[in-house]
Order: C-alpha cells, then structure tokens, then sequence
C-alpha cells in the first residue's frame, strides 16, 4: 500500500475520539455518502426523576428489530439472532446511572455521541453508557451493527458489551468501563508532570490490539473488518490491557472467495488505507494498514495528523515515508 499523504490533505485539524481529554469531537470520519437526514432525534433530558413507565423487556428487541428491517441490513451486517444475547436497559435506568446524565460523569464525546460513567443498580457494575447524537457522524444504522456486532464477539481485547436501549427514539449503548480510557490519552497532549507511557507498556498494548484484530479476522465466523482502528478506540484497564472498541464501521464479510468488499468509503482520516479511500474496495488489509500507523505512533509518540508541526511533518506516515527514503 501507498503512504497515506496521497490522498491529500484534510480541511480541518482533526481532534479525539471517545474516553477523550477534549469535551469537543472534531475526528472527522471520511464517508463518500451523505448523511441519513432522517436521523431520529434524541431527547438528552433524562427522565430519571419524572414520571416513570413500566416498559417491558422485549420492546428494546423489538425496536432494534423494526430498525434492522427499516435500515434493510443482510445477513452479511451481522447475524440478527444474536440480539437476544445482549441484555436491555429502559432509558429510565441508563438517566439514574449517571444522574441523569450529569457533567460530571461525563467521559468523552465521539462520532456516535457522548460516552457517561454510570452504575447500574441491578447488576450492581460501574459501566459506560454511549448515547446516540442525532447531529453526530455516526446515526441508527451505524448503532444496529455495533449491537449486532458485539453481540457476536468474545475476547479479552474487544470491549464487553453489556446491553443496550432502543426505548422510542432513544438509542444507547452499555459497554463494561475502562478506568484507564484510550490510549490516545496516554500517548498524545501529556497533562504537565504526566510521564509517557513505557516502551514495555506500549508493546504489551500494541500485541493487545493485534490479538483483538486477529480475533476478528481469522477466528470470527464470519470474519469481520474492523474498518475503525485508531489510538482513540483502543481502551485500556487499570492495568493497560488493551481492548478494541466502538464497532459501529464494522464490516461482516460475506462467506466465499471474495478478495475483497464493495462499500462506501469510512474510516479516520490519517488511519484509513489509501487504496481503500480511493476504490472503496476493503479488505483485511485495510486494518493492517491502520494497525501499522497506530504501531508508528506508538513508537514514535506522534499524532497521526498534527498541523503544529512543519508541513512536511504534519502527516506521520507521510514523513516516515520520507525518511525511509533520505
């Protein structure tokens, strides 16, 4: 594959994703198609000390199963029986495990929306909750397929999903807490007297982040593309066990002996595979592609696109392919 500065320059400074030190997503994701204008809309006022109804257990199935044929998604999206493994919340309960969402639980916003600490009384947990923005890059369909997906995986390095809410127009996300957040946050914009991360500690989360990629390639069935590999969307634990996360771009890859899969183009700009951006072809090496840029930040603590540096610096892959070559 090429270096990535083939495909230009991106118009704005990108920014941080979700568990991010900035309280303002700017990440912008590369999509060839226009946004879904009927995007439903979420009330963000919580009803944790309103008026409480009884919802039944199966309305959240039967919403996200009304949004799958809504959204016409095909088997090769994700496998719909699974939905019933993962365990659903009213949004009444999500609004009291995090005071109602309150500023101070609040983690991180990204494409999806914004991320909140809470704790769930009935499984007695501290969790993390991602709440869908109606405004964001990431909209329903993107919400069905990461429920789908992570329905389907089982892994020490993926994120363990928890549950979820699809109560009217509501759409959340329940994932287990990663105390640590992402790696960006260690490796990127240091607080004064923050030491950087170890070498060793860096290694021992880059190996983390291979295993949860070979997961999916080779010993999911089927195989799904991660489509989404950055620094931002690798948690860590209390003890920087690394875990993938946000798996709302993933790609389920049709059974046979096809090279590769037909979409329209998403991904980070900066992490997204220049023959991928230009031919709209993904395959599993775009990942790889993507893992080896998170492994070049990782060694050399630069951000993927910083324009604070001179503009030959700017785009880390682009000026390790110039020093390859001097």
């Amino acid at each position: 594959m090429g270096c990535l500065h083939c495909i230009g320059k991106p118009r704005k400074r990108l920014g941080s994703d979700y568990y991010s030190n900035s309280p303002k997503h700017t990440n912008k994701k590369i999509n060839n198609v226009s946004e879904d204008k009927n995007k439903v809309r979420v009330e963000l006022n919580g009803r944790a000390n309103g008026n409480k109804r009884e919802v039944n257990s199966n309305d959240d199935k039967n919403q996200l199963s009304l949004d799958v044929k809504k959204l016409k998604l095909r088997e090769d999206d994700g496998n719909t029986s699974n939905v019933n493994k993962a365990m659903t919340f009213t949004f009444d309960e999500l609004a009291a495990a995090t005071g109602n969402f309150r500023p101070d639980c609040f983690l991180g916003e990204g494409g999806f929306g914004k991320v909140y600490k809470g704790h769930l009384d009935r499984i007695n947990q501290v969790v993390a909750i991602k709440q869908l923005d109606p405004h964001g890059l990431q909209g329903t369909r993107e919400f069905v397929i990461e429920v789908l997906t992570l329905s389907m995986v089982d892994h020490p390095n993926l994120v363990k999903s928890i549950g979820y809410c699809a109560e009217g127009d509501q759409r959340l996300l329940v994932y287990e807490y990663m105390p640590l957040g992402s790696l960006e946050n260690h490796l990127h914009d240091l607080p004064p007297g923050k030491r950087p991360i170890s070498w060793n500690t860096r290694m021992k989360i880059a190996a983390g982040a291979a295993k949860g990629l070979e997961y999916l390639h080779d010993k999911m069935k089927p195989p799904v593309i991660y489509r989404d590999l950055k620094c931002s969307n690798i948690l860590l634990d209390e003890k920087y066990h690394a875990k993938l996360s946000d798996f709302g771009l993933a790609k389920v890859v049709p059974s046979g002996d096809k090279s590769h899969v037909s979409t329209r183009v998403m991904g980070t700009y900066g992490y997204c595979a220049p023959d991928y951006a230009m031919t709209g072809q993904l395959t599993f090496k775009s990942d790889i592609y993507s893992f080896g840029v998170v492994l070049l930040e990782l060694i050399t603590g630069r951000k993927v696109i910083d324009h604070r540096r001179p503009e030959k610096e700017e785009n880390l892959v682009a000026w390790v392919c110039q020093c390859s070559f001097n």
